[in-house]
């Protein structure tokens, strides 16, 4: 078990990074804004997932290969790109909801999807992993795998925190906004400026 005083150290710097401004909370921000508080939550939870696949592939060093390998790095970001692209078209296409219709919702699978992909396919995640966590390691402590796991279940609870807490102050404003059609529309086209913007973001970052 790591110490107390390691715990809090991390706590308090994961918080200041969730709380950042990033590409994961952006788009946590950006979802809730557009369709509500319960989509944001659930991208949360599939960021929250990718992050747990961040923090195995450091334990196991497969966080490396990432750091190591140009190819594997371009493949992912490129793919990453892709996707919020593909977002980014939907949004521009995303009608007005007229007042009084019944407002379209996207599945919690859908949406625990985006997160999940958005996160997965950002290779800087991975490497911000692992130089980050190994500054709160002591092999004097034992197992190095066990430490990570601690560490990274940590900065996920304090993730889920922040980025719920961006969720639902965000989904407030949504709920506010979302009987004007005009204002739709332009929190649709603001919305697929952020994505594309996001997608150059990923697709010109390097190793």
């Amino acid at each position: 078990m790591l110490p107390f005083e390691t715990f809090v150290t991390f706590a308090a710097a994961a918080g200041l990074l969730a709380l950042a401004p990033g590409p994961d909370n952006i788009f946590v921000l950006t979802q809730s804004a557009l369709n509500g508080v319960r989509s944001g939550l659930w991208v949360v939870l599939g960021l929250a997932t990718g992050l747990v696949l961040h923090a195995l592939a450091v334990a196991l060093g497969l966080a490396a290969v990432l750091q190591t390998s140009a190819i594997a790095f371009t493949a992912i970001k490129l793919i990453g790109a892709g996707y919020l692209l593909y977002l980014a078209y939907q949004a521009f296409r995303a009608p007005a909801q007229r007042i009084g219709d019944q407002a379209p919702r996207q599945s919690a699978l859908a949406l625990y999807r985006r997160g999940f992909i958005m996160n997965i396919t950002n290779p800087k995640v991975a490497i911000f992993f692992l130089a980050f966590f190994p500054q709160f390691t002591d092999p004097a402590l034992g197992g190095l795998v066990w430490q990570v796991a601690q560490l990274g279940a940590l900065f996920i609870c304090v993730m889920l925190i922040v980025f719920g807490s961006i969720a639902i102050l965000a989904g407030g404003l949504s709920e506010k906004m979302r009987h004007s059609p005009s204002v739709q529309v332009w929190m649709n086209r603001i919305a697929g400026l952020v994505f594309v913007g996001l997608a150059v973001k990923i697709a010109t970052t390097r190793q």
